[in-house]
């Protein structure tokens, strides 16, 4: 990683912790393997690796003849991992269940803020206060959970403990309707939970047969004064289609991530005052990075230990991970 992202994912405090377990390479910490010298890199049982870290190819391993783990210290490995990691056993440990939290409490935050269709009044205030009666509140409000990710869970469980009495509705091909009641939600097609939905937030992951999963056909589902979130990928959802929707003011949004990303300046969703859009900034942010290295490094203590990876990924799993 970087030396930017080092020194808030890995500060001095996390360093020396991680010098008990294992003897830290010179030169190694704040530096990139493909600007590392072959040397260091020769010694190097353990990386821990973060944003800002190339692929580790054929051509990077062999200079790491020695490597068996790696700790990623971020979420998705997918752009870190390749064919020959796998093919040399090395094992990969991801910190995405660090870096759920903070998702999972900006998506809370602006599931309050959409039910409560608070863009909306903002655009509207400058007309005056709204009286009492055209107010919005989020009791009882329909909530649609696109995806039963290790983000989308922990959003169903803030939702489940909140005292609004949300109806909450899932819908993942993947989960049965015993597993989503056991989430506190009844599982549905896509396009009943758009239809029924007062705010929709995405959580599944960019696949090929995801790819612009609310697609016009589903968000014109969606009923007038609704709300779309998504702090997932961008190309999850048509932006030609939600710019549509929003534009002619039915919906509102709010954009942790887009397509592309960043949209350019003069995209017409910037302007719009009930849409949101945030430069991907639900994941672990400043102070927030700290978790990601102490994840990192426990793993670390664990696999030398001979302990279990709390976040190992298998490489069959990479199909149905963000």
């Amino acid at each position: 990683m970087g030396p930017e992202v080092a020194e808030l994912v890995l500060p001095e405090a996390l360093r020396e912790r991680l010098g008990e377990h294992v003897r830290l390479a010179p030169g190694l910490v704040n530096a990139r393997p493909d600007h590392t010298s072959p040397d260091v890199l020769a010694d190097a049982e353990i990386l821990v690796s973060g944003w800002g870290c190339p692929r580790l190819t054929a051509d990077v391993l062999a200079r790491a003849p020695r490597l068996r783990a790696v700790m990623h210290a971020a979420g998705s490995v997918k752009s870190l991992v390749s064919d020959a990691l796998w093919e040399r056993g090395i094992v990969v440990s991801s910190a995405a269940d660090a870096n759920a939290g903070p998702v999972v409490a900006h998506t809370l935050a602006l599931i309050t803020l959409a039910a409560r269709r608070t863009l909306a009044a903002a655009a509207d205030h400058p007309k005056g206060w709204p009286a009492f009666r055209s107010r919005t509140g989020a009791d009882a409000s329909t909530v649609g959970i696109v995806g039963a990710s290790r983000i989308g869970r922990g959003v169903l469980a803030g939702l489940r403990g909140s005292d609004a009495g949300y109806e909450l509705l899932l819908s993942d091909p993947y989960v049965t309707d015993e597993e989503a009641r056991a989430l506190g939600a009844t599982r549905v097609a896509l396009a009943e939970l758009c239809r029924r939905s007062t705010v929709v937030s995405v959580h599944a992951p960019l696949l090929p047969e995801t790819e612009r999963l609310l697609d016009g056909r589903m968000l014109a589902l969606i009923s007038d004064g609704g709300a779309l979130i998504n702090t997932a990928r961008g190309a999850l959802v048509d932006t030609e289609a939600l710019t549509a929707e929003c534009a002619s003011g039915r919906l509102e949004a709010y954009l942790d991530v887009t397509d592309p990303e960043p949209l350019p300046p003069a995209h017409p969703l910037l302007a719009l005052r009930n849409v949101l859009v945030t430069p991907h900034i639900a994941g672990a942010q400043g102070s927030e990075l700290r978790r990601l290295g102490q994840y990192a490094v426990d793993e670390a203590a664990r696999w030398v230990a001979g302990e279990p990876l709390h976040g190992e990924v298998a490489r069959h799993s990479l199909v149905r991970l963000a």
